[in-house]
């Protein structure tokens, strides 16, 4: 059986930038090799060479563009490729695309050997999106994202609802869930239900202890 994926998103916060994106790191790298379970890490695009040089731990950029060529200011696949990443967020709720970019980025991210992490909110869009064949779709209702208040706790109906709909149109697409996951008890609740794995941020990014925090997340798995 595949480990879960546990996928830390570092956004822009400061404290996960610098050091302390080494420090998260470093403790990502720790736990998983002690416990078995992947643990993977979304950082800034300034951290993503250095992270795939310095870490044995999944790498993923936190967007990418279908694109390549006379187009300023994007972040093209493989470009993100090279830098040693294993793959890439798309369409997530703080940088959200339309269905047919998701589409394109998806085929772009395919064509350059990346995964791809679709970012969701409901069951409907998570079936549409799961159409497209991504490796992964990550649910996450935004009302929860940020507020401290799990989505397996507060709403496990939308994680197995999504694992059945996404399955029902491509049973090779894996099934995360996020917002508001902070604890073993979370990440239990959700594989329970159907999911692969978590995607999570401000619970580790933000963490004073950040191996502790991640510790816990894998303690009941």
């Amino acid at each position: 059986m595949a480990s879960p994926l546990i996928l830390i998103n570092f956004k822009s916060y400061r404290e996960g930038a610098g050091n302390n994106a080494g420090q998260i790191g470093s403790a990502a790298e720790l736990v998983m090799q002690e416990s078995g379970v992947t643990i993977g890490v979304a950082p800034q695009f300034t951290e993503l060479h250095p992270f795939c040089k310095h870490y044995e731990i999944p790498v993923y950029a936190q967007h990418i563009d279908p694109v390549e060529g006379a187009f300023t200011g994007r972040v093209p696949a493989f470009t993100v490729r090279a830098a040693g990443c294993t793959g890439a967020l798309i369409n997530h709720s703080e940088r959200r695309l339309s269905i047919a970019d998701i589409e394109a980025t998806v085929a772009a991210a395919k064509f350059h050997h990346l995964e791809s992490v679709v970012c969701t909110n409901n069951v409907a869009v998570s079936a549409a999106a799961a159409s497209f064949a991504p490796t992964y779709i990550a649910v996450e209702p935004p009302e929860l994202i940020g507020s401290g208040i799990s989505v397996a706790k507060a709403d496990p109906e939308i994680i197995k609802g999504t694992v059945d709909a996404v399955h029902r149109v491509n049973p090779d697409v894996k099934v995360l869930c996020g917002a508001g996951i902070q604890s073993g008890e979370c990440v239990k609740t959700a594989l329970s239900l159907g999911a692969d794995g978590v995607l999570l941020a401000s619970s580790v990014v933000k963490a004073k202890d950040p191996e502790a925090v991640l510790r816990d997340l894998v303690s009941l798995i």
